[in-house]
C-alpha cells in the first residue's frame, strides 16, 4: 500500500482517538460517553493494525515501536482510568497528551 494513505489513515485514527477521549475524559452525556467509547475502540484497532502495516515487520535491532505501543495500551486504557476516578481527570487529560506527543516524537525520531 501507498505510503502516504497509510500514514493519513494511522493520523485519522489518532484524531479520532484523542477526539473520543476528549470527549470520555469531559464527562459528556450518557449517549455521548457511548458512542464516544465506540470511536475510542474502533480508532486504537485502525491505529494498531495500520502502525503494524506501516512497520511490516519489526526491525530486529530497535525498540522504539514497543514503547509505541506500551503508550497504545496506556492510552487505551485512559478511559477505565477516568471513569473509575484513578487518576483526576485533569491530570488524567495531561498525561493522554504527553503520551500522544511521545509517541509522535518516537513514532517520527525512532531514536532506539
Amino acid at each position: 500500500m501507498d505510503p502516504l494513505l497509510l500514514k493519513t489513515l494511522h493520523v485519522a485514527g489518532v484524531i479520532g482517538l484523542f477526539t473520543s477521549m476528549g470527549s470520555i475524559i469531559a464527562g459528556a452525556c450518557e449517549d455521548c460517553k457511548k458512542k464516544a467509547a465506540m470511536l475510542h475502540g474502533i480508532s486504537l484497532l485502525v491505529i494498531l493494525l495500520i502502525g503494524f502495516a506501516m512497520l511490516k515487520k519489526p526491525p530486529m535491532g530497535q525498540y522504539w515501536w514497543v514503547a509505541k505501543l506500551v503508550m497504545w495500551l496506556f492510552l487505551g486504557a485512559a478511559p477505565a482510568l477516568a471513569k473509575r476516578g484513578v487518576v483526576a481527570r485533569p491530570v488524567l487529560l495531561v498525561l493522554c497528551l504527553a503520551a500522544g506527543i511521545f509517541a509522535a516524537w518516537l513514532g517520527l525520531a525512532k531514536p532506539f
